[in-house]
Parts: structure tokens; sequence; C-alpha cells
């Protein structure tokens, strides 16, 4: 049986803020809480098992090489959810209306958590 992603951890400087914003984002509930670290568990059986975030002195600089996609059945109504809780545009504004980027037969709009981690959200490939 192959391996598979039970955890995906996020350095953090503050973990509690940053716990609860992705919370609030993905719908996982906060299982466990101290200020150096937040457990977020997946709801139901689906998704990744936890998200956890893990207070660190130095985090690290520069281009995340790593980054969660998220789809969402209406696009623009969850990047304005988004930015509302929080999150910003990493590409600047057309028009007021967030920057789309394309390749490989999809879009998707690049976002940054409160702590600058990259992340995109895109149309749910499901529902073409």
């Amino acid at each position: 049986m192959p391996a598979f992603i039970y955890n995906i951890t996020f350095d953090a400087e503050q973990p509690r803020t940053l716990g609860r914003f992705w919370a609030e984002v993905t719908g996982y509930s906060v299982v466990e809480e101290r200020d150096d670290f937040v457990r977020l568990r997946a709801p139901g059986h689906g998704g990744v098992g936890h998200i956890l975030f893990m207070a660190v002195d130095d985090p690290t600089p520069g281009k995340n090489r790593m980054h969660m996609d998220l789809a969402a059945q209406d696009p623009d109504a969850e990047i304005n959810r988004l930015v509302g809780l929080g999150a910003s545009l990493l590409d600047e504004s057309r028009d007021g209306k967030p920057r789309w980027r394309e390749g490989n037969g999809i879009r998707w709009v690049v976002l940054q958590d409160p702590e600058g981690n990259e992340f995109c959200l895109g149309a749910d490939p499901g529902r073409r």
C-alpha cells in the first residue's frame, strides 16, 4: 500500500491566528490549540486528515516551494470571502477584479494567508 498524506504542516509565527484562519477557509475543526501548536481535523473522512501549525522563531524567507490549491463552486464569491477573512491577493487587481492565471487548461488566482503563505483558488474541477 502506498503512503498517504496524513498532515500538512505550516511553520507559523502565530499558530493560533493562522490556525483559526485556515479553519475558517477549509471548514476543518480546531481540535488542539496551544500558543505553539494548533491542529485542525478534516470534516468527515475526506481530504487530508490534519493541518498543523507549529511555532517557529525563524520563518523560511522567499517563495513557498509547496502550496495548497483550493477549489470552489463559486470562485469569485470564495475569493471575496477569503479576503474578508484576512487573505490578500498576490497579483495586482485589474479593474478591481482578481487577476486570473491560466495554464494546463485551468484557471486560478494566487492569494496569501495572513503570514504570507501562498495558495491558489480555482473552480471546482468536478463542476465544469
